[in-house]
């Protein structure tokens, strides 16, 4: 179980091999990788900048990281997630979850992604081609999956 907050970029494939390396009891793996998308809402976007709050970002997503891997059995879980100014194309996010069978890995990984978006401390600032920048605001549908989560048994 491993969580990283980082301005460099990641190798996917060297991030699940180093994560699954040698453990036969790994049935399914399943990654999520966000990128940033190169317009906002029809708007060419220039960059978008990535501000957290060193320390208790990596203590919110070991928090979260920790509540999946019980959930759902896993063997073993990654969580990268970039920082700074980024460009369109870049990668933001890598999650990785790694469990015996399939079903615990994809949810596994959906749930990691789903609480990431709402509980951890990132705060995000898009700049646009006309000059422009905002900050973001949190979106009713990554609350609205983060909660489904509490209504459900697994």
């Amino acid at each position: 179980m491993a969580v990283r907050v980082s301005s460099d970029d990641f190798d996917i494939s060297e991030e699940m091999a180093k994560l699954s390396s040698g453990d036969t009891g790994i049935g399914g793996v399943a990654l999520f990788v966000g990128k940033v998308r190169g317009d906002v809402k029809g708007q060419p976007l220039v960059s978008m900048t990535l501000e957290h709050y060193p320390g208790m970002t990596e203590a919110e997503l070991g928090r979260i990281e920790a509540e999946a891997c019980s959930r759902f059995k896993l063997s073993a879980s990654l969580i990268v997630h970039r920082v700074g100014e980024l460009k369109p194309g870049d990668n933001i996010v890598l999650v990785i979850a790694c469990a015996p069978h399939r079903q615990d890995a994809f949810a596994g990984a959906e749930y990691l992604m789903d609480y990431l978006k709402t509980r951890a401390p990132f705060w995000k600032k898009e700049t646009l081609g006309d000059g422009s920048a905002q900050w973001v605001d949190a979106r009713e549908s990554d609350e609205d999956a983060a909660t489904a989560w509490s209504q459900t048994t697994k």
